[in-house]
């Protein structure tokens, strides 16, 4: 004999809420007996953009030093790294919410097109690194021109 199972149309969407519900918390806890806030790891938004001439990588760096930002070109991968401290350590139990992340960094991106290394520059200015990559001469676009025959 079979068991009669009672189909309830909610209990996924109930599931679903309590999962979403669950993340949030987890994400949102900070203070006194909970992981603060400040010690999740954190990356830095990227913007990366081509024309026929160079690559450029543009990354949000707020709050950090020029002399805390590491930039490594190795073969044809890029890597930033960089550290934001907690300005405030003595008073750090103090505060109630920290919602901006701290800590080390690593961003690491694949250029995908042979670059020249030696005209590689980097800008710092109002918390936005700016990395010109120029492209090598073999990549960049050849006009060929076409013999009568």
């Amino acid at each position: 004999m079979a068991n009669i199972v009672r189909f309830d149309p909610f209990e996924d969407l109930t599931r679903l809420q309590r999962e979403v519900n669950r993340l949030f918390e987890d994400n949102t806890r900070s203070g006194r007996g909970t992981e603060p806030a400040s010690t999740r790891t954190w990356a830095p938004a990227v913007d990366i953009f081509e024309d026929k001439d160079e690559i450029v990588v543009k990354a949000e760096l707020p709050g950090l030093k020029q002399e805390d930002i590491d930039i490594e070109l190795t073969g044809d991968t890029l890597t930033i790294k960089g550290e934001r401290k907690f300005e405030d350590a003595q008073r750090k139990d103090s505060y109630v919410r920290v919602e901006r992340a701290y800590g080390a960094f690593q961003r690491a991106f694949t250029i995908g097109v042979p670059v020249q290394h030696d005209g590689v520059t980097a800008t710092y200015k109002d918390g936005v690194l700016e990395v010109h990559l120029p492209k090598s001469e073999a990549t960049k676009p050849k006009k060929v021109q076409v013999a009568t025959g």
